[in-house]
């Protein structure tokens, strides 16, 4: 298994990614605009990164993940949003290996922490965290609204 960034040529994969992610979650899995996604992730102005799991040619599962400052004082903090792993090599260390390689990006950008957030309805999710020795924190409320 290799862990990769994406490129440019990535986009119609990632597309196919957030379609199975919204299907995960109960959605429906449709593509969405790879324009849009050609300019979150390699325009003029990239808003995150992502990172896949390949066995072969064989796309596993990917990572998303964006800086955020200030963290702690001026400090730099990566945060991961998400974790996907494809169901067929979910249980193979593919999660793990993408979030050593999100904790890795984030260790050479000389970020202080690494932060995320998960479902509350997702237990494999949470199980999976918790195996990697993380547990949530009660005291920061998580906030959502539209713009």
């Amino acid at each position: 298994m290799r862990i990769e960034k994406a490129i440019e040529a990535d986009v119609e994969l990632v597309a196919h990614f957030l379609g199975e992610v919204e299907a995960y979650y109960g959605g429906v899995d449709t593509r969405v605009d790879q324009e849009q996604i050609r300019l979150a992730l390699f325009g003029p102005q990239p808003v995150a990164t992502v990172l896949i799991a390949r066995e072969g040619d064989t796309a596993l599962g990917f990572a998303s993940y964006s800086f955020v400052w200030p963290a702690a004082g001026a400090d730099t903090s990566i945060y991961l949003k998400e974790l996907f792993v494809r169901e067929a090599h979910r249980r193979d260390g593919v999660a793990g290996r993408l979030m050593e390689a999100v904790r890795e990006a984030g260790r050479a950008a000389g970020c202080s922490r690494m932060e995320w957030t998960a479902d509350a309805g997702n237990p494999p999710a949470l199980d999976f965290y918790r195996a990697q020795g993380v547990e949530p924190r009660a005291d920061k409320p998580f906030y959502r609204t539209s713009l």
